[in-house]
């Protein structure tokens, strides 16, 4: 949630830093697009960094490495809460595990008790990316939907800066009152909720709102403005 709202943030800030060279120049929009989007790399290179130096889960340790007596001892440490190791951190006694084949997966998934499972997580999953995905990669499409971007400038290049600066105040709005919430509430209750009736919850009220907004859309548009906005703040919220 902080870092959909840390990106809307740096494109507002290299709106600004770009202001006076838009209004000159409406092309310089093309060097703010790819200064924002080259800034989305640095925290996927820093994640990449601490992925590299951390330590293997004892699953991974066990099942790829077949390492036993390293994931006990990871596990060992774990559970004491201990950074230090001992004599069995280096390579210890390495197993013949089986690895798993397309037969094993075919033979498990194939019997509808565990396929229907799969099935079904993976194709809510799927539906969700599909559709919540392709809404929140088109916000500015949203907000213009809306008259949010909209901007009455005579000047074409400022009214092209001002409406791309309402397009990343509009997100920043966006997800202020909906993604941060409905992360943190998450959060907070997904212990004393549950995991699974969260996700139940989740995916019916998004598809109670996607149905509303889709069937709804331009009436919610031409009349109802503020409506439109309650049920997309709604639909990042869950």
């Amino acid at each position: 949630g902080f870092g959909i709202l840390g990106s809307a943030i740096v494109a507002l800030v290299v709106l600004a830093a770009f202001k006076s060279a838009i209004i000159s120049d409406v092309s310089y929009v093309d060097y703010c697009w790819r200064i924002v989007l080259g800034c989305g790399a640095i925290p996927g290179i820093a994640a990449l960094y601490f992925r590299l130096t951390i330590p293997e889960t004892p699953r991974y340790t066990m099942d790829v490495e077949h390492d036993v007596n390293k994931a006990t001892s990871d596990v060992a440490n774990y559970l004491q809460k201990s950074d230090t190791t001992d004599e069995n951190d280096g390579p210890g006694n390495h197993v013949g595990v089986p690895k798993a084949s397309w037969s094993d997966f075919t033979s498990y998934f194939g019997k509808w008790k565990n396929g229907k499972v799969l099935l079904g997580t993976s194709m809510s999953w799927f539906a969700l990316d599909i559709a919540f995905y392709g809404i929140g990669l088109n916000n500015g499409i949203i907000l213009s939907a809306i008259g949010y971007a909209d901007t009455h400038d005579a000047d074409f290049n400022l009214r092209a800066y001002n409406s791309l600066k309402n397009m990343a105040l509009g997100n920043i709005i966006i997800t202020i009152m909906g993604t941060v919430p409905g992360y943190w509430v998450t959060v907070a209750f997904v212990d004393k909720w549950g995991r699974k009736p969260i996700q139940i919850m989740g995916f019916v009220v998004l598809t109670v709102l996607f149905v509303v907004m889709g069937a709804a859309f331009n009436p919610l548009k031409e009349h109802s403005i503020p409506a439109f906005i309650v049920l997309f703040t709604l639909l990042q919220v869950f």
